[in-house]
């Protein structure tokens, strides 16, 4: 099973897709919101350079926002 991590907003629709499509696909994550945990959001600015989310990491692989052919390759979701 691959270890994916999402930074994320409560507000930003495209990591509410990403989570729901991670969902629809049975894909166990853990989910730090960035507006409330300074700690996991200086964390993820260091590890992606930007601010922006949905910030998501499938095992050590960043996928930056919803990029839903890339999660489909590295989670190795058929189509």
């Amino acid at each position: 099973m691959k270890n994916v991590t999402i930074y994320s907003t409560p507000t930003c629709h495209f990591c509410h897709a990403t989570k729901e499509f991670f969902k629809e696909h049975n894909i166990i994550f853990t989910d730090y919101n960035v507006s409330e945990d300074s700690a996991r959001r200086d964390e993820m600015i260091q590890k992606s350079g930007q601010m922006g989310v949905p910030v998501i990491f499938v095992d050590n692989e960043m996928v930056m926002g919803f990029d839903e052919l890339k999660l489909r390759k590295l989670l190795e979701i058929k189509n």
